[in-house]
């Protein structure tokens, strides 16, 4: 890739990890837009987007534990088989015309709930899901995660909020810390794929880095719980038009 390229790639991921880590996600949907975008080629994309997850949800998932927004036990609850589902989804293929339209659609719905009200639903009182629930659900978020080359928030951030299991703050803490484990166990369902990692990679750390800094400062102590669900609407169209059109 030429310098201009980089830059541009760059300052579009930075933007990209703001936006995603306010709400507690490491942006991979938006990374492998950008990268689409670029004509990056595509064994690339994957192992680069998780990658870059990984280092934007690490930080994430950080600064919301530290400020007691992480609900452990639902966490460890969808964790417990969406880790090992991300690892077997990692080392899979899986033809895009099966996965894209549907899982998009899903996403759609989500986000016009989500804009639909959003005072109501962050002022729900929070009622935790069962392991009838949450074990089978963690197992196809994981396998999902894996498949897509995303972390899995995307999928699970919505869940929780339109079921009220948690609120909004805590669910972007459980977000992240979900998406470290689930990008880790991708990575490591496909170690030949680390190989393709380009060669940029260091300066698009850095530029992810510097969003996440801004982001997750603004979702840890400043918006409003209301103005969280919102922006994780857009995060979620965001991320099924990429679905829909990549």
């Amino acid at each position: 890739m030429d310098g201009t390229t980089i830059v541009w790639i760059a300052t579009l991921m930075a933007v990209a990890a703001a936006l995603y880590s306010s709400v507690g996600h490491g942006g991979a949907s938006a990374y492998l837009a950008i990268m689409a975008l670029f004509s990056v080629a595509p064994e690339t994309m994957r192992p680069t987007a998780l990658a870059l997850n990984l280092v934007v949800a690490t930080f994430a998932a950080g600064r919301f534990a530290l400020k007691g927004q992480t609900d452990w036990p639902i966490l460890s609850a969808f964790a417990v088989t969406a880790v090992p589902a991300a690892y077997i989804g990692g080392s899979m293929e899986l033809a895009p015309s099966i996965y894209r339209p549907l899982v998009g659609a899903m996403l759609l719905l989500a986000a016009v709930r989500l804009f639909w009200q959003p005072e109501r639903l962050a002022a729900r009182p929070a009622h935790p899901p069962s392991l009838a629930v949450t074990l089978p659900a963690g197992a196809a978020l994981g396998l999902l995660a894996g498949l897509t080359g995303t972390g899995g928030g995307i999928f699970l951030s919505p869940l929780i909020i339109l079921f009220g299991w948690e609120d909004a703050r805590k669910t972007s803490g459980i977000a992240a810390a979900f998406i470290v484990l689930n990008s880790a166990a991708g990575l490591l369902g496909n170690l030949a794929s680390v190989q393709r990692l380009p060669a940029e990679l260091p300066i698009l750390v850095v530029s992810v880095f510097a969003g996440a800094l801004l982001g997750t400062w603004l979702g840890v102590s400043l918006l409003p719980r209301c103005r969280l669900l919102q922006g994780l609407a857009i995060v979620l169209v965001i991320a099924a038009m990429k679905l829909f059109f990549t």
